[in-house]
């Protein structure tokens, strides 16, 4: 499907029409999660990392199965790829326009969850590099052995996060909730407004995935008219307006002060797109990993450092601000600024 033979105007102007149905769909997605993570109680971050994490993603799922069954998977591993450092720096705005100006996103949300998120974010990231660097002919349902483990990770440290008794999520969000509220109580979620939210997330879930695809075929149409490259384009332009969903989502989170679901989401989702690679493979037949090029190494790497920035912001845990954002926010945002630099580097 394509959207070239429509004029220029249309596809800017369906492209801010859904852009803005996302922000919107991602608003209602975390304020209807919100409300059933007080009543099911499975704790903000296990919320970020597997609800939130994937419905926000709902966009690069469909972009990697389209390009994938076109043969593109060039395009679906660079948006892949290089969403993850994109979605790092979200960390940044979330701070800035949805904590205030007590303390920054990393104080407020530390927490071992998080902290065990990250960690499994780096191994998966990890394994993306290594398993371009290593050239074998084991594949499982045309999907290479490391696409396999990628996805074995994953689950497995969803495991890890759910059954791990030090990682009550859920009563340390209430407790520093309480602290940063003075609240004595939390309001109580009825079975009909969990029931009610449950129907509101399924909507704007499907709402996201419709407009995700129009953002995306929108957006290439665009890149395909100013003659932008396919792996240029997946890794930067589109990455960043697939990031949309997740900036809506992680700014409402703060605001709710649900600081754990803000992080669990961007940690979550980073961690669930390499995972996509297998979806790709699965498709094209053909592994989508050896579609990896250098721009791509370079940004997953990139991931790997912002995210090691973040994690140390977790554990220090320092209160101070300097213009609404903590240190590390402000660390992601410069070696991000300097990533770029080199990736143009790299690109050319």
């Amino acid at each position: 499907m394509s959207l070239a033979f429509l004029s220029t105007f249309w596809l800017i102007t369906l492209f801010i029409v859904a852009g803005i149905a996302i922000w919107v769909a991602g608003v209602k997605l975390t304020i209807a999660l919100d409300k059933m993570s007080k009543y099911f109680n499975f704790g903000e971050a296990m919320g970020g990392m597997i609800f939130l994490a994937i419905v926000t993603n709902l966009p690069e799922i469909a972009i990697t199965g389209i390009a994938a069954w076109n043969g593109n998977l060039d395009i679906a591993v660079s948006n892949l790829l290089g969403g993850i450092a994109i979605q790092t720096v979200v960390l940044a705005l979330i701070d800035f326009f949805g904590v205030g100006k007590k303390a920054p996103l990393s104080y407020k949300s530390s927490s071992v969850g998080l902290l065990l998120e990250g960690i499994i974010l780096i191994l998966i990231l990890s394994m993306v590099i290594i398993g371009k660097q290593v050239h074998t002919d084991l594949t499982l349902l045309h999907g290479s052995i490391i696409e396999w483990m990628i996805l074995f990770t994953w689950i497995v440290g969803i495991y890890l996060i759910y059954k791990n008794p030090h990682v009550n999520t859920r009563k340390k969000s209430l407790e520093l909730k309480k602290e940063l509220q003075n609240e004595a109580t939390e309001p109580t979620i009825t079975k009909k407004e969990a029931t009610s939210a449950l129907f509101i997330f399924i909507l704007f879930a499907v709402i996201t995935l419709i407009s995700g695809l129009i953002l995306e075929l929108s957006s290439e149409a665009l890149a395909a008219r100013f003659e932008i490259s396919n792996v240029l384009f997946g890794a930067t332009f589109l990455a960043m307006v697939t990031a949309i969903p997740e900036i809506s989502t992680g700014i409402e989170s703060a605001k709710l002060k649900d600081y754990q679901m803000a992080v669990s989401d961007i940690f979550g989702g980073n961690a669930f797109l390499p995972v996509l690679l297998l979806l790709g493979s699965l498709i094209s037949k053909t592994p989508a990993i050896e579609s990896i090029d250098s721009t791509d190494m370079y940004l997953t790497a990139l991931g790997i450092i912002l995210t090691g920035v973040y994690l140390i912001g977790l554990i220090i845990k320092s209160p101070k601000q300097f213009f609404r954002l903590g240190f590390d926010s402000w660390t992601v945002v410069l070696l991000y600024a300097i990533g770029i630099i080199g990736l143009l580097l790299v690109a050319n």
